[in-house]
């Protein structure tokens, strides 16, 4: 997964579960976690917003 998929993903996880607008889609956030869970980021900072 590039970079810019990663924090596509990021994006849209943060999204999902803080916009208050957004239904709940617990399968999507849970498919979300599992693409991102291998991917080694502490190297990286974050990237502010």
């Amino acid at each position: 997964m590039t970079d810019l998929e990663y924090t596509r993903k990021l994006d849209e996880l943060d999204h999902l579960l803080n916009d208050p607008d957004v239904p709940m889609q617990p399968a999507r956030v849970w498919s979300l976690l599992a693409e991102i869970a291998g991917q080694d980021r502490r190297a990286e900072p974050a990237a502010p917003h």
